[in-house]
């Protein structure tokens, strides 16, 4: 255990830039605004911060949609407050991980403006562009994630160009080499800034079918499921060949020390694994999200995580994930109280954590009606309930106006109860969820086997999660009661008595001994550290 590295060790945190810190009163969050709240990250006792697109963008996908790799956007900064930023992070021991989005650029980007130009354009083939079908309609039946045809036509060439999301952002052919250079060479120049690893936007997308067959239908597509779901993505997603391209980029990465490459991965779990390389020469960190859609019930929790931890493959590195910028927040989704518990879930589990942005706070989703609507995809699909902006609303700092986000307009609102769920309160408060995660993230540091032990899953008993993590050195039980109900005689294994480290309820008795069996309170958690009876 004492070898593994820092993205192993530690527990990163997503910032969504413009919803973190504002500082020059726009509204939105900036470099500047991440820099000062550095010292907050540290109490909290996190090791990485993971910070969304930052680069030039016209914004139609929020960053998503890159006009310039290699610089900042007026809105958050300029290459000095990056430069101040990796700085001041490094000195407090934080490394900087950068959002990374390959598969596609912004139509504004100068690549595209030369590709579109004309067929004879040297950077033509820099993108998908294909003839018309014989019926003079798109060249196959790919949908775009964000609705309808993932094809625009282009008048003035007579061809169709390829986007898996908007038709501002078109898809980069990355089966041509000039490509693949200069994003690698992307990579070179962020690292030579100091930035310590990337997060991959859509990994899996990087490589399309050579023959752009048509997606098989869905058959669970139905009414008021979105465009994306009629069709199987298998044509135009996880192709065989998309590895030697990872690979690639883990060999840019390697050229750098102590740096992580880190993919976005939708898949289910035994695709998913295949993205660490078939000589783990893939990403270090293929994005795990399966607790992110789990149903919330031990059986089915049990399950998944036993079948993730036995794909990773023998020297694969594990991580799970709550929440990010695409997904309701884990309160919303499960409650208030239960989201304590799964605070401890994920910050015992075998792996690396990330942490989304206020969910350490309890965040939860802000209604916004489609009429107030930023998000693209809720813009282009309305009504199916898509929008992504209830999750990205401004971090609540304090009780003052905005939060302590913004002496501006937000650019999204804030939730109605910021003057009670905010960061400020909850440090006054020991028994509050920032104050649990604190206490987890102090324990996971000072007990390793909570980070690189073994897992072993004991059983899962009704509502009641319980799994050991072994180390030469330790053995600690985790029992997660998932119900709202009390939960008693669960059995400790055979031959130990336990002290109790941490609950998520406050008032139970650090050091408590347990033996034979231990009770739970409805919604409780509880990390044991065992011993054998003498």
């Amino acid at each position: 255990m004492a070898q593994t590295q820092w993205w192993q060790r530690g527990i990163f945190y997503q910032v969504y830039p413009r919803s973190f810190q504002d500082t020059n009163d726009d509204g939105i969050g900036d470099l500047d605004g991440i820099r000062a709240r550095l010292d907050y990250l540290v109490a909290l006792g996190i090791d990485a911060v993971w910070i969304s697109p930052i680069f030039p963008s016209p914004m139609a996908d929020f960053g998503y949609d890159v006009a310039d790799y290699c610089g900042i956007d007026p809105m958050f900064g300029d290459l000095e407050a990056f430069d101040r930023l990796i700085e001041e992070a490094h000195a407090r021991r934080l490394k900087i991980v950068l959002d990374f989005v390959p598969n596609h650029t912004s139509d504004q980007h100068s690549w595209f403006a030369e590709s579109r130009a004309s067929r004879e354009n040297p950077r033509r083939d820099w993108y998908i562009w294909r003839d018309p079908a014989p019926d003079g309609g798109p060249p196959n039946n790919w949908m775009s994630n964000f609705g309808g045809p993932a094809w625009t036509y282009d008048p003035a060439s007579g061809q169709y160009y390829y986007h898996a999301f908007l038709n501002q952002q078109p898809d980069l052919n990355w089966r041509n080499p000039q490509v693949r250079a200069a994003m690698h060479d992307v990579l070179r120049f962020w690292m030579a800034r100091g930035v310590d690893g990337f997060r991959v936007d859509v990994i899996w997308h990087l490589m399309k079918d050579a023959d752009f067959r048509d997606n098989p239908p869905n058959p669970e597509y139905g009414p008021g499921d979105p465009d994306i779901r009629r069709f199987l993505q298998t044509r135009s997603t996880d192709q065989p060949d998309v590895h030697a391209i990872i690979a690639e980029l883990r060999g840019v990465i390697d050229e750098y020390e102590d740096r992580v490459l880190i993919g976005e991965i939708y898949l289910p779990i035994d695709r998913l694994v295949t993205y660490y390389g078939e000589n783990l020469e893939g990403a270090h960190l293929p994005f795990n999200f399966q607790l992110i859609h789990a149903s919330w019930s031990a059986p089915r929790l049990a399950e998944l995580i036993a079948d993730y931890d036995a794909a990773v493959p023998e020297g694969g590195w594990p991580n799970w994930v709550l929440g990010n910028h695409d997904q309701p927040r884990i309160a919303s989704r499960i409650g208030a109280r239960r989201a304590r518990v799964a605070a401890m879930l994920l910050l015992t589990l075998r792996g690396t954590p990330t942490m989304y942005y206020g969910d350490e706070i309890g965040m939860e989703n802000v209604p916004i009606a489609t009429e107030d609507a930023h998000d693209p995809w809720e813009k282009n699909e309305p009504g199916l309930g898509l929008g992504r902006d209830p999750e990205r609303t401004p971090m609540q700092w304090d009780a003052s106006p905005n939060a302590g986000f913004t002496n501006g307009r937000p650019w999204l609102p804030l939730a109605a109860d910021f003057t009670t769920r905010n960061v400020a309160v909850q440090l006054e408060q020991p028994a509050s969820l920032l104050g649990l995660y604190r206490e987890l993230i102090a324990l996971r540091r000072d007990h390793p086997v909570l980070h690189a032990g073994t897992y072993r899953k004991i059983t899962a008993l009704g509502d009641v999660l319980v799994f050991l993590r072994e180390s030469a050195e330790e053995c600690v039980l985790v029992a997660l009661n998932l119900a709202g109900t009390a939960q008693d005689d669960i059995p400790l294994p055979p031959g130990t008595y336990g002290r109790v480290l941490l609950s998520t309820e406050s008032d139970r008795p650090r050091q408590e001994r347990v033996e034979g069996h231990l009770s739970l309170r409805p919604n409780e958690g509880v990390i044991v550290s065992l011993d054998a009876r003498g």
